[in-house]
């Protein structure tokens, strides 16, 4: 159905005033912009397709480096975990051998100190061997005189002694 403006146009004058012109047929509005709009659809249609082609192959190339990436990232993550692995055992490493460089320090101390106390030790042995044996000598003598009853000449037995020779 046509529009009242398209029906106006039939009426229009179809060329400049002047001498009459014979009758002329109404224009089809509606075809002519359909065939004057026909070449730039096709041409649309197909850049359309061109479009949806472009973007199925950046849909598919975006696929492949996100996968790319993704192996990327595992390979990159790997390796920091086994650079972490060796680096936590260099530290472990050097943290065994300054404490094993402290323990033999330590010990080089220790057997200093235990020279050191050895050779106090010997020289002070001398003295407190020769204090003791006068102390034993000292409580030997003073036994004897306890146990010696006057008038008898014969030592008499200490009840906390063993009986026998020796000390």
């Amino acid at each position: 159905m046509t529009g009242f403006r398209d029906f106006l146009t039939r009426f229009r004058p179809a060329a400049s005033p002047g001498r009459a012109a014979p009758g002329g047929v109404p224009a089809d509005r509606s075809a002519e912009l359909r065939a004057e709009l026909t070449p730039p659809l096709a041409l649309l249609e197909q850049t359309e397709a061109e479009a949806r082609s472009i973007r199925e192959r950046a849909d598919a190339a975006a696929a492949s480096r996100r996968r790319e990436a993704e192996g990327q990232a595992e390979t990159i993550v790997a390796a920091a975990h086994e650079e972490a692995r060796q680096v936590r055992a260099r530290t472990a490493e050097q943290v065994l051998r300054a404490a094993d460089g402290e323990a033999a320090a330590l010990l080089a101390e220790a057997e200093r100190e235990a020279v050191a106390v050895h050779g106090r030790a010997r020289s002070r042995a001398p003295a407190l061997v020769d204090r003791v044996l006068a102390l034993v000598l000292e409580d030997l003598a003073a036994d004897e005189a306890s146990t010696v009853l006057p008038g008898e000449g014969h030592r008499a037995q200490d009840p906390g002694r063993p009986r026998g020779g020796g000390p």
